[in-house]
């Protein structure tokens, strides 16, 4: 793996850095006191082509490799993870199962309004008793009396982006009580325009951290959608989830990434600029370890996000490594924010400073997407072949 970008990488990274500086950071602590972040930002994502990041020209969108996403998905976690989660759920997760399982019909229907940004994806996996359980879905998807539609009732919890989304990506059984389509093989996935009527749109208010990003609840009360509206095949709807899971790790970790490094640009900045005993703490050798720590921390979370990317690239299997990256950089991000605090003292308790957002917006982190101890579970069955759930 060659570790220096190409000409076209480094552009999109400095593209990308520039526009988190001017439209992301300035606004951050005010989209997090407000608990919304400002919705046009979408639609300058797609300007910039960050909406359609390894999506095909043809289909509306900028092509690009996976380390460029990457690079993205960094710049933006730096700047405000809530906006970082926007692009992460919409392009990571559900444009591009829509590239991949979609039927032509499909694809030109979604994709160039998701790559532009004049539409958003949810995915709508997550349910009130369903969390790392993904198999063990309760809403339900059965054919109506002519067999031409299918009906859907259920909830989904939790969902990001869920009240500004155009589409959602839902999961639901489609076997009925037919044993054989027990557990993750009778499970469906359905593109879901969210006017459609019967779907309604909860807000999450309260939350720890991630305020700015609009998540939701959703309620399906006899959903009717067509059978032109399924991604993929017929009881194939949990490999949709796991694929599209398995590559959202890597955009997680890029995302943690981010944080690292806001943390570290935060720490070392306040570091050098207040005083204490006649002289700035950056020079008092406890604080320049805490500083190390959090510089060790972010270059072993990049390393090992990059290397994802690398293999996808390289049509090589990822799986355990995307783990590995979103375990270690979700747990990184949280040291990192925590001693980036620790080095601002009380002032780092106060929204006036980023770091507290830091530790609220890292923590989370640990748990979408598979919690940390999902990850060990995946990893240790790849090391031995063993299923340990």
């Amino acid at each position: 793996m060659n570790l220096e970008l190409n000409e076209e990488q480094a552009a999109v990274r400095e593209l990308a850095a520039d526009f988190v500086n001017r439209e992301i950071i300035p606004h951050a602590t005010a989209w997090d006191r407000a608990e919304q972040v400002d919705r046009g930002i979408v639609k300058k994502l797609g300007a910039l082509g960050f909406l359609g990041l390894t999506i095909p020209e043809e289909y509306g969108g900028s092509g690009g490799d996976y380390l460029s996403y990457v690079l993205v998905t960094e710049e933006l976690g730096r700047g405000d993870s809530s906006v970082r989660g926007l692009m992460s759920v919409s392009l990571g997760l559900v444009t591009k199962s829509i590239n991949t399982y979609g039927t032509e019909e499909q694809k030109q229907r979604w994709l160039p309004r998701l790559c532009a940004g004049e539409a958003l994806g949810c995915f709508a996996l997550t349910e009130p008793g369903t969390g790392s359980d993904a198999g063990n879905l309760s809403t339900r998807a059965v054919r109506d009396g002519d067999g031409v539609d299918w009906v859907i009732n259920g909830a989904k919890m939790f969902i990001t982006n869920g009240t500004w989304a155009e589409v959602a990506l839902v999961f639901a059984r489609t076997g009925g009580d037919d044993p054989e389509q027990a557990g993750h093989k009778g499970v469906s996935a359905f593109l879901v325009p969210t006017d459609t009527p019967g779907l309604t749109r909860t807000t999450i208010h309260g939350k720890l951290g991630l305020r700015g990003q609009p998540t939701a609840e959703l309620a399906f009360e006899d959903v009717r959608v067509p059978h032109s509206a399924m991604l993929g095949q017929e009881g194939k709807g949990f490999q949709v989830a796991m694929a599209a899971l398995a590559k959202g790790r890597m955009s997680v970790a890029a995302g943690c990434v981010g944080i690292i490094q806001a943390s570290l640009d935060a720490a070392v900045a306040y570091s050098t600029q207040r005083e204490q005993f006649g002289k700035p703490i950056a020079a008092h050798q406890l604080v320049q370890e805490m500083l190390a720590d959090i510089k060790v921390e972010l270059d072993a979370a990049r390393l090992l996000t990059w290397r994802v990317a690398d293999l996808i690239e390289r049509g090589l299997p990822f799986r355990a490594e995307g783990s590995i990256a979103k375990l270690y950089a979700s747990e990184a991000a949280v040291k990192a924010a925590n001693a980036a605090l620790q080095v601002f003292g009380g002032y780092g308790f106060v929204d006036e400073y980023p770091v507290g957002k830091y530790v609220r917006d890292a923590r989370v982190m640990t748990l979408y997407e598979g919690t940390s101890q999902i990850q060990k579970l995946l990893i240790g069955r790849e090391l031995t072949g063993v299923n340990a759930f």
